[in-house]
């Protein structure tokens, strides 16, 4: 019997015990090796160890449409950091703009607007014409969220809009005194923060305020905990309050405070729930911290900080192992292993003499964009892998520089030779 011919589970099984390297080489025998290595099941261990593959750390897909063994390949550009560099977009007036990725639609805010613009199918680059501009409000978007039926943004004349994914005619809630700092939206439920020092509940569904709370400080970031069980904030640090709180729903009481020892000025700039009990916070104390709301009391369990001591102005996780981080400094974005504390790797996007931070980063598999203020840059990491050929069948090597030697490996008593 052939290698091949066994019972797939036997089969699978076998496979499960090879690295990304030889999985690569035993693709190169033959057709049929290459379709049975090709299947998700066997890159699925794999996959789950690597940067941005799509598995999260509960072994949810988040990619299911592209192949396991092709998300293995481009990880390992991630890792090295290894991509192709690009500013598909630029503008002349400085603006701080904010990103959202949805599928083959990249979201960008450009001063009072909102441009949703497809990615090319056959090379993901940005077409220059958007396909839809979201319009409304009398000064520049500050930020924005999406969900699946709407986009809620936040502007600096204070108001919020709320724009039908599907319809034209936007909706307008009085929001603010000052402009809209940050905004989340999950499940009806929409939260925003302002410079005025206050957040506010709304209501999607009847379109109405659900109460006000004052904060003494402005609000630079709010996340929903996808429990929707409650809320946290995040304020400038400049009184004498914890910069992190969390908050019921239900109640609108404040549960409890994360962290303490904040120095003055310390503001939380961006937030992710990772899970209902993971929240990423970064901010102006150049760190990223990592909190556990299992435990009692809260407290953040690691944390990972700048080494060139910038403010750290956005961030997004791949649910899994890894973190990316965008600078105040010369457009610096970092990549971070959460298993390492020190940084994996970094590319400054901008040269200037006058430094932009990077404003909001998003990332795919293979692309991640970054806005800065005068132009959207994008790092590509599916360029420069190693390709072989072997009969007839294109395949990219994993792993290795050294695919020009014999592919000989002995699996289960079986020699196998290329």
């Amino acid at each position: 019997m052939l290698l091949f011919q066994l019972p797939e589970d036997v089969l699978y099984h076998i496979l499960s015990y090879l690295d990304c390297k030889t999985l690569s080489r035993l693709s190169q025998v033959s057709k049929a090796f290459c379709h049975i290595v090709s299947r998700d099941v066997v890159w699925k261990k794999i996959a789950k160890e690597l940067l941005n593959t799509g598995i999260t750390r509960y072994w949810t897909d988040i990619y299911p449409h592209i192949l396991l063994k092709d998300r293995v390949k481009i990880a390992q550009n991630w890792y090295h950091g290894v991509c192709k560099r690009a500013t598909p977009l630029k503008w002349k007036t400085k603006l701080l703009p904010w990103l959202q990725l949805d599928g083959d639609t990249l979201f960008l805010s450009q001063a009072a607007e909102i441009r949703a613009y497809p990615l090319r199918q056959d090379c993901r680059r940005i077409q220059r014409n958007p396909i839809k501009i979201y319009s409304g409000h009398q000064a520049d978007v500050c930020r924005f969220v999406l969900t699946e039926s709407h986009l809620i943004s936040g502007g600096s004349d204070g108001k919020i809009m709320v724009h039908g994914r599907r319809s034209e005619s936007p909706m307008k809630l009085f929001g603010h005194n000052q402009e809209v700092n940050c905004i989340d939206s999950k499940n009806e439920l929409i939260i925003s923060g302002s410079r005025d020092q206050t957040t506010q509940i709304w209501t999607l569904t009847s379109n109405c305020r659900r109460a006000v709370i004052p904060l003494y400080d402005r609000v630079w970031s709010v996340a929903i905990n996808p429990a929707l069980s409650s809320f946290v904030t995040g304020t400038a640090c400049c009184e004498n309050f914890s910069p992190l709180r969390m908050w019921d729903v239900e109640r609108l009481e404040c549960v409890c405070s994360l962290g303490s020892g904040f120095r003055r000025g310390a503001g939380v700039l961006d937030m992710v729930f990772e899970t209902p009990f993971h929240l990423f916070t970064c901010g102006y104390d150049t760190f990223i911290r990592l909190w556990d709301l299992r435990l009692s009391p809260h407290k953040n369990v690691m944390e990972w900080e700048e080494p060139h001591d910038s403010a750290l102005y956005c961030m997004q996780t791949d649910g899994n192992h890894m973190i990316a981080s965008g600078s105040s400094y010369y457009g610096v974005v970092r990549l971070w292993d959460k298993r390492r504390t020190e940084c994996l790797q970094f590319f400054q996007l901008s040269s200037d003499p006058v430094s932009s931070p990077v404003y909001c980063l998003c990332f795919s598999c293979s692309h991640l964009y970054a806005a800065l203020a005068t132009a959207l840059h994008s790092l590509d990491f599916r360029h420069n892998l190693n390709i072989t050929i072997s009969n007839g069948v294109q395949d990219m090597a994993v792993c290795t520089q050294d695919m020009a030697a014999d592919c000989c490996l002995i699996i289960d008593g079986f020699l196998v030779l290329s």
